[in-house]
């Protein structure tokens, strides 16, 4: 599952990417498709995610427990503020606080994910 959650996180991030630039280049409807297209990997990533923190309850102690469920709420909060951007982006609406906030959730999920918990890089 550890492999699922860090490939869609993965084509997540280069379809926010494209997405941004697509909206930047001004190319709405090509945006927009890859817009909602990146909305169905979210569902991907929001469920891998459940079903890794449901492991890190059933498995774990509350230490650990801890951090995984600050992962996860970090985990929400970053997908939020990619869709946040991108539909700030698309209706031309100042986004440089939400760039803050995806920046902040990203360093957190990553630290937490890769480098705290024991499924980061161990991938068991």
């Amino acid at each position: 599952m550890t492999h699922m959650h860090i490939t869609s996180w993965a084509l997540g991030l280069i379809l926010f990417i494209i997405a941004l630039v697509m909206y930047k280049k001004g190319n709405q409807k090509p945006a927009k498709i890859i817009h909602m297209i990146l909305r169905l990997m979210f569902i991907l990533i929001i469920i891998t995610g459940g079903i890794l923190t449901w492991d890190y309850i059933q498995g774990y102690g509350m230490p650990i427990l801890g951090e995984a469920l600050v992962k996860a709420l970090a985990g929400l909060w970053l997908v939020a503020m990619m869709e946040m951007i991108l539909t700030g982006k698309a209706k031309g609406k100042p986004t440089t606080a939400k760039w803050v906030q995806f920046s902040i959730a990203l360093v957190l999920v990553i630290v937490l994910g890769f480098f705290r918990l024991p499924m980061g890089f161990l991938f068991i």
